[in-house]
């Protein structure tokens, strides 16, 4: 019998709404008949498609990540701002793709502040250093009067955009990067970059470059060494990580959110290890600001085998089954469960590439699989998130050992006290479930679940779009106790009440 026991009282941490983030790098058809397509039935006054913008809505993303990713790594910014007609193209050695910089700092700033949405900034800290992240910070959160600000005015922006949230660099540990660097030269160009922009506008967070994988030979060597140079600097350090299911072993592909917790876990551990190493009482957040189902390993061909492409290319373009999208979820359940150190968090992307959202040039957008998890969780997980309980089975896997059956999140509105259970079941039967409230009030309405079991086609939007959530297993309520049913392999989010 498994048991689920959660109380109001007990709680981890407020969730924080930037966890729902999402991701726009200039890779493949992400931006170009992505966001962007001018001359489509939809697209907007800027050339923005309002049939991806309505579903990025939907999707809940509160937050986006610009503009890379391994792009950002021989970016230059300047060169995509002012008149589009004086920009000039250039070759992208990330993607081998030729960037027409039709979209750049403005542009994607300007769609940010109509669609109500965060923006995350990266700088380039591979081809570039100080100086041009420094003239970009000013560039965007400068007041008139200095050259950077002047010139964003000059180009029709007056007043600032503020942005907040920035990236130092991405993914500085990958020998594929552009400038890829040891761990001692990113953690000290680091340090000075962000001591830099913090004399620009000391309002920022910045996000420091942690592993691009936990499988890096330089995994938590790396975090120890960068965090010594600008522990003092930075308020979080990044996380990376993407699951497939390899040679046909779906258990370890169900157990992806183990994974994902170990490696939350082992990253703080290291963040905290330095802080107690300067006697700091300061706490380093993460930022998981990649994160996703990519079948890296069986489905692409690897960049340095792509040839030099111009207009859009179609690049990593996963389609998704019902299976990802159990898992998706089950990856949402880690980060909430996280929610006293995970900060921010980005879906890895949002448009075309291994993304919720597809579209095709002039035609049609419409949701994958992966989107309803996200878009439930977004909408429910709301309050504050609960210590959660889980008295379950182990199973057996080949990658990540004994795994919990069942895995749960929970969150509580503590002005409503509207409670939002998020649970999978990784076994290939149903599995009944109490859960336990003591010296509490709870009650489920109902829910709705994703089922790994739902196959068929998936290519286009007609077949997508059968791939939704369904109704979940009835709960029953009596005596007291709260039975729930899950559907095998599955991904269930529940909705109900919760108070003390």
């Amino acid at each position: 019998m498994t048991t689920i026991t959660l109380h109001p009282d007990f709680r981890v941490a407020p969730v924080d709404r930037r966890v729902f983030g999402s991701f726009v790098e200039h890779l493949g058809r992400c931006v170009y008949t992505g966001v962007y397509e001018p001359g489509h039935e939809t697209a907007d006054e800027h050339g923005f498609r309002r049939d991806v913008a309505d579903l990025t809505k939907e999707l809940g993303v509160t937050m986006l990540r610009y503009p890379g990713g391994n792009f950002v790594s021989n970016y230059t910014w300047e060169d995509a701002v002012g008149p589009v007609e004086d920009r000039k193209p250039f070759l992208d050695l990330a993607w081998r793709t030729v960037e027409p910089n039709l979209v750049g700092t403005d542009e994607f700033l300007q769609y940010c502040e109509r669609e109500g949405i965060e923006p995350m900034m990266a700088v380039n800290l591979g081809t570039r250093g100080i100086d041009a992240a420094i003239g970009l910070l000013e560039y965007c959160n400068g007041e008139a009067g200095t050259k950077w600000a002047d010139m964003r005015i000059a180009n029709g922006r007056v007043e600032p955009y503020g942005v907040k949230l920035w990236c130092l660099g991405n993914e500085m540990d990958g020998p594929w990067q552009i400038g890829h660097k040891d761990a001692h030269e990113y953690g000290k160009l680091a340090a000075a970059t962000g001591r830099a922009m913090r004399q620009v506008d000391p309002s920022i967070e910045l996000v420091a470059c942690g592993s691009s994988s936990m499988m890096m030979d330089t995994f938590g060597e790396w975090e120890r060494t960068v965090l010594s140079y600008c522990y003092d600097v930075v308020d979080h350090i990044s996380m990376h990580a993407y699951y497939e299911e390899m040679d046909g072993d779906r258990g370890s592909f169900l157990a992806s959110g183990t994974a994902m917790s170990t490696f939350i876990e082992r990253v703080v551990a290291s963040a905290d290890a330095i802080g107690a190493q300067k006697r700091s009482d300061k706490r380093i957040s993460i930022s998981f600001d990649e994160w996703n189902v990519w079948y890296l390993f069986s489905r692409f061909e690897g960049e340095t085998n792509l040839p030099v492409q111009r207009d859009a290319p179609r690049i990593i373009e996963d389609v998704y089954s019902a299976l990802d999208a159990v898992v998706v979820g089950d990856l949402i359940i880690s980060l909430l469960s996280h929610s006293d150190r995970v900060a921010v968090g980005c879906l890895a992307q949002l448009v075309n590439v291994i993304a919720p959202i597809m579209t095709e040039p002039d035609g049609p957008a419409w949701r994958q699989t992966t989107f309803h998890p996200f878009a439930t969780a977004a909408r429910l997980a709301q309050g504050d998130a609960l210590q959660v309980k889980v008295d379950a089975a182990t199973m057996a896997t080949a990658k990540h050992g004994d795994v919990p059956t069942v895995t749960a999140a929970a969150t509580v509105d503590p002005e409503t006290g509207a409670l939002a259970l998020f649970v999978t079941n990784r076994t290939s039967e149903e599995q009944v479930v109490t859960l336990r409230h003591p010296g509490a009030t709870a009650r489920i309405d109902g829910g709705s679940a994703v089922l790994a079991d739902h196959e068929g086609p998936r290519e286009g939007k007609d077949a997508a779009e059968s791939y939704g959530m369904v109704d979940a297993l009835p709960a029953t309520h009596e005596d007291g106790t709260i039975t729930l049913r899950l559907a095998p392999e599955s991904w269930t989010a529940f909705h109900g009440t919760l108070e003390s």
